[in-house]
């Protein structure tokens, strides 16, 4: 299934009898699906409409739809004052400007941007209908448009998180190298940590047993290094499947990072080989970070 990023724009025109209609998408990221609408209070009846219509193709993501009809001169000329809303603008503006002492005008040209201070004639049935039909071809033109966009961003990150993830298997194999060729440095800490419990006091064989298993495990990254590089052969798996991806990717990435950071607990105290697998632990720690900021965007 193809990767979609979150962030995208479209934006569709038509020419309708009433006016020229713009309708434009723009979606960022977002952990939910979250939809905004700007538009004129006359299409309040088609929000619910053009919410579906969305639902249907976007799963996640900050969305903002803005529609306007910029009307023609023959739907214009019907167009009238709200009068009464205007009044009630003008003692309000009144009211505050005499309480605090403001010296002021009203403008009219910002009383005319008030929403519902210009009426125009009611359109019958058919003509609404006719423009409702007219917007939701619009948002479905403009969904197409900006699934193309969220694609075409999608495959840009699909394939920087591919790239992070086989220099993050290389890291784990240079690692790997490392550790193989510093197990007696492992085993040596191991055995002055023995030296040091058994110095001087008598300790019971099974406690002595129990202690060298738990010393063992605590000085040696093998588990972690397999661990790591199968996150990240999970990670270019994930690209590839159905479903959500961003969302599983998250809870993926912060079991990479948990075994990135133990790791790093385990390579002190090893001298320079504990420095350089330091070193190579916070590189990938860095690949890590750079896979999430891409992972941010994806639906």
């Amino acid at each position: 299934m193809p990767i979609r990023s979150m962030t995208g724009f479209a934006r569709v025109s038509r020419s309708l009898p009433s006016g020229e209609l713009t309708l434009s998408i723009k979606t960022v990221n977002h952990r939910g699906l979250d939809m905004h609408f700007h538009m004129p209070v006359d299409f309040d009846a088609v929000e619910p409409a053009l919410r579906r219509v969305i639902r249907d193709r976007v799963a996640r993501g900050h969305v903002q739809v803005q529609l306007s009809l910029r009307r023609a001169a023959s739907a214009a000329a019907g167009a009238t004052i709200n009068e009464a809303l205007l009044r009630s603008w003008l003692e309000a503006f009144q009211d505050a400007a005499t309480r605090f002492g403001i010296d002021s005008r009203p403008d009219l040209n910002q009383a005319l941007r008030i929403p519902g201070i210009i009426e125009t004639a009611a359109e019958n049935s058919a003509d609404a209908a006719s423009v409702e039909a007219e917007i939701l071809a619009a948002a479905a033109l403009a969904i197409r448009e900006l699934d193309g966009f969220r694609l075409r961003e999608g495959a840009v990150i699909e394939t920087e998180i591919h790239m992070r993830a086989a220099c993050l298997r290389e890291l784990v194999s240079k690692m790997e190298d490392i550790r193989s060729r510093a197990l007696p440095a492992f085993q040596q800490r191991l055995r002055d940590r023995l030296s040091e419990m058994l110095s001087g006091s008598q300790v019971d064989p099974a406690r002595l047993a129990q202690e060298a298993a738990i010393l063992a495990e605590r000085s040696d990254i093998a588990e972690e290094l397999v661990r790591l590089k199968t996150h990240a052969d999970q990670t270019d798996a994930l690209l590839a499947a159905e479903g959500e991806t961003g969302k599983k990717l998250d809870f993926l990435l912060q079991e990479m990072n948990r075994e990135a950071n133990t790791i790093l607990s385990k390579t002190g105290g090893l001298g320079e080989t504990g420095l350089t697998l330091t070193n190579l632990g916070l590189a990938a720690k860095a690949e890590i970070e750079r896979i999430r900021e891409q992972s941010l965007n994806i639906e």
